[in-house]
């Protein structure tokens, strides 16, 4: 093979490897043999040890494992399904099928830092609920197994009921933590359980400056009936974090829209107005002058402003007297105002405006039109307000990976659907077998099992979660689309699968059948079974490319290729035809001004045809890289 061109790895990016080398550029005196020296480096930075062992820290068992995990590599690949996708060629949401831990690990090259928001609703750790159960020496194949025979769940009988739940969420969020553009913002759904632990792991990985809120969202619209507790549940908690709080307050954190009741009694052209006093309060300065009221009646009191801002606003129809003209002044402020203007968001978000578990069950079955085919959404009304809070704005992504029902694909869509801006959304999800197995370990019962069984038979789907998120995210967008055809309310489909190169199998073994039949595996770098599109859509990921760069497919002479990015930003020929692709096909591929040329050795007739296409590349300043 012709020296210097690079082949492409089966391999997701080396994050530990990118993260030595971010310090190496900073700090290259704190690396001996390639190995950092965390002394100097602590040193250097004013940290001294002193052997202090008493200090504070967070610790669990399994958490040295947590890092190993987080940094491991992952073997597998995201596959296209176009068929179960909508506006497939057009869209730039996605909707990925798979342990959300192997695809944040695929997406860390094309997605590293440009992701404005994640919002998850993770496993609350009830004792019932899901608890991923990840596989250091083969995480794919335990993938594979994790879809058929589904979950389990986490009982407190197991004795490591809140490490279990930490060893699944920290690897997560460490990995979602590289997502985060520097002004990006991070929010989770908890509950009582582990919010005090859920606290203490994002201080770790956001660090404890980073942290801007705990909201407490009342979740409930009526009162609880729970005998077991003293204090009954009406609350949920969700904890919000930013990536850099100084980098978010210059760019401008969102705000929420009005909670003012808003009406129009005396017909103003300026549409629907709400009041406040103009009499200043007890904790209130302003100005002492004389107002007289319709009636006639005088009024020495301390009141908002100048006077001279008061005939202004008396004289533009903005100052009410209340009870027939004898009540005190106040000034009107008009809802298309305050919208524009917004509201800082408080840490309790009541149940009427940012929705309810009832509410959100209710349109949930007003959109599938059966009761219980999925317990407990989150309201699109609370995803919406979070969204809004954290300024995700055109063109900005927000990423969910316990997607569930769908709930925040619906939201990024709904509010593109108010504002008319184009947000997009990317939600992962475990295709969880919905059987027995998943009754047992979701707490659901036989009846609302069924329920989900029904309604996905009815629509000719598999029985698993996935199926019914996907069909919500299609119905809402099908009704949004009706209000406003300019929203995107399609999304690709991707699936989560081993690599579509082939990778040499290290599993130990003592037959030499075995040995001989991985050698012949390894003469195709590309797996038989994988389509054209599935090694794109790889390549895409393996290069930093965002999925929902348009794919062209291209005519390179005899031959078939496919442009990535609207200008051709990487030109793939996986195509050899009769003899391989010769110097006249690499000259074709150059008319169309490539950054990079991606083909596979097999497509060369031999090494000679390799070399002159690399050199010809060579010469028009064309990188090449194969597979």
């Amino acid at each position: 093979m012709v020296e210097n061109i690079e082949k492409i790895s089966g391999l997701s990016k080396d994050i530990e490897l990118d993260e030595r080398e971010k310090l190496r550029a900073v700090f290259p005196q704190c690396f001996n043999d390639g190995k950092l020296d965390i002394d100097k480096l602590l040193n250097l930075c004013g940290e001294y040890i002193d052997n202090d062992f008493e200090k504070y820290k967070f610790e669990w068992s399994g958490k040295a494992e947590c890092y190993k995990l987080a940094g491991k590599r992952s073997t597998g690949t995201l596959r296209p399904c176009p068929k179960e996708s909508v506006n497939f060629d057009t869209t730039k949401n996605l909707y990925i099928e798979g342990d959300n831990l192997e695809v944040l690990k695929l997406l860390q090259t094309s997605y590293s830092r440009k992701v404005k928001m994640i919002y998850i609703d993770p496993p609350y750790n009830t004792g019932n609920d899901f608890v991923y159960e990840d596989d250091f020496k083969d995480p794919i194949e335990k993938y594979k197994e994790i879809t058929q025979q589904t979950t389990k769940s986490n009982p407190e009988t197991m004795g490591r009921f809140h490490t279990n739940w930490l060893n699944m969420m920290y690897p997560r969020l460490r990995l979602a933590s590289n997502l985060l553009r520097d002004d990006g913002v991070i929010c989770i759904s908890i509950d009582d359980h582990e919010i005090h632990n859920l606290r203490k792991l994002c201080d770790e990985v956001f660090g404890e400056e980073n942290f801007e809120g705990h909201i407490h969202w009342r979740r409930r619209h009526n009162q609880p009936n729970d005998k077991t507790k003293m204090i009954g549940l009406v609350a949920e908690h969700i904890v919000v974090y930013a990536k850099n709080s100084n980098i978010l307050r210059e760019k401008g954190v969102g705000k929420i829209d009005l909670t003012g009741n808003f009406s129009n009694p005396d017909n103003d052209p300026r549409g629907a107005w709400a009041s406040k006093p103009w009499k200043v309060g007890s904790d209130q300065s302003g100005s002492r002058y004389k107002i007289v009221t319709p009636n006639g009646v005088e009024l020495d009191e301390e009141w908002m402003g100048e006077e001279s801002t008061y005939r202004e606003l008396l004289a533009d129809n903005r100052i009410i007297f209340p009870r027939g003209g004898d009540g005190m002044p106040r000034k009107k402020y008009f809802q298309f105002e305050r919208e524009e203007e917004g509201q800082c968001a408080t840490n309790w978000w009541d149940c009427v405006k940012f929705g309810h578990n009832q509410g959100a069950n209710d349109s949930l079955t007003d959109l599938l039109g059966l009761k219980n085919v999925f317990s407990n959404p989150k309201p699109v009304e609370l995803i919406r307000g979070l969204i809004q809070i954290a300024n995700v704005q055109e063109d900005d992504i927000v990423i969910d990976f316990f997607s569930g029902s769908g709930t925040t694909a619906q939201a990024v869509m709904q509010l593109n659907s108010e504002d008319n801006k184009q947000r997009h959304f990317i939600v992962v999800q475990l295709p969880e077998n919905l059987d027995a197995n998943y009754q047992v370990a979701s707490g659901k019962t036989k009846q609302q099992l069924e329920v989900s069984i029904n309604f996905l038979t009815s629509i000719g789907k598999p029985h698993n979660i996935c199926e019914i998120g996907k069909e919500r995210i299609r119905r809402a967008g099908a009704k949004i689309h009706e209000q406003n055809e300019s929203v995107d309310t399609g999304f690709k489909v991707f699936k989560l699968d081993t690599s579509n190169l082939t990778l040499w199998d290290s599993t130990p073994t003592s037959s030499d059948d075995e040995v001989i039949q991985r050698m012949i595996s390894m003469q195709d770098t590309i797996k038989l079974d994988r389509t054209d599109l599935d090694v794109v859509y790889e390549i895409m990921l393996k290069l930093g490319i965002p999925l929902d760069f348009p794919i062209n497919e291209i005519q390179i002479n005899d031959k078939k290729g496919y442009s990535i990015g609207e200008n051709c930003l990487v030109l793939v020929c996986l195509d050899y035809g009769k003899d391989g692709i010769t110097p006249e096909d690499m000259e074709k591929m150059c008319e169309f001004l490539p950054a990079k040329i991606v083909s596979s050795e097999k497509s060369f007739k031999d090494d000679t045809a390799l070399s002159n296409a690399h050199y010809i590349l060579k010469d028009r300043d064309i990188e090449m890289k194969l597979l």
